[in-house]
């Protein structure tokens, strides 16, 4: 099946596209969290790659086309954080203050279950940088001599969480404000949750994306110091 499927540089790319589409139609149907696509569709596609004893390796030569996408479409969150330019102004301190909180909550969190768990110090670096995006996460792992792989996953489920789970929490915690709402889903979960933002309105897109920016930049700066205490 492999040898096959090595044939075409298009396998991943097509499982992938046809799986997601397909969890997009289950979601509008259903609407329930269970049925996050990029949930949905992750666990079909490692069930069909167990199934049919097909190597990761033979999935990512086309899913790798998708990866590629991820720098240019994390930069078009540019575009609607400059239609709210002017709520930017407005929050600026607040909006600063909030991710930064954010930001340190969550490499303090790693830390308490790494010492809690007893985890392996490599370990708990990979997930160090869990709330930022993919592509900043991997960089900063990789400069620690952490495990891309983990990071990757610990990333991802970070993410999915975050874009299932949002509106829910918001409404048991009572946020209704748009800007808090788009700071504390980008701050906490990355593109994937600015994606669920970005559904919730254009201020709480605009604001997630703002938010998952700086959140990265803060995560830089800190996490090789937060590494010192692993």
């Amino acid at each position: 099946m492999n040898n096959m499927l090595e044939v075409s540089s298009y396998f991943g790319l097509a499982i992938t596209l046809m799986m997601y589409a397909f969890s997009v139609k289950l979601q509008k149907r259903f609407q329930l969290a269970i049925f996050n696509p990029i949930l949905l569709s992750s666990a079909v596609i490692i069930i069909i790659l167990l199934l049919l004893d097909i190597e990761y390796a033979t999935y990512e030569i086309g899913a790798s086309f998708i990866a590629k996408l991820l720098t240019p479409a994390t930069i078009c969150y540019a575009v609607p954080l400059y239609r709210q330019i002017k709520i930017l102004k407005e929050n600026y301190l607040a909006i600063i203050i909030s991710v930064l909180c954010g930001s340190i909550s969550s490499m303090l969190l790693v830390f308490g279950f790494s010492r809690l768990f007893h985890f392996d110090s490599t370990i708990s670096l990979s997930i160090l940088p869990k709330s930022v995006t993919t592509a900043i996460a991997v960089s900063i792992v990789e400069e620690m001599g952490g495990i891309v792989p983990i990071v990757v996953g610990a990333v991802a489920i970070t993410g999915i969480f975050g874009s299932a789970a949002a509106v829910f929490i918001c409404r048991i915690f009572g946020i209704t404000d748009s800007v808090a709402k788009g700071i504390a889903i980008g701050t906490s979960s990355h593109a994937m949750g600015t994606a669920k933002a970005i559904e919730l309105g254009d201020i709480e897109g605009a604001m997630s994306g703002l938010a998952l920016v700086i959140a990265g930049l803060i995560t830089v700066i800190l996490a090789p110091i937060a590494a010192n205490f692993m």
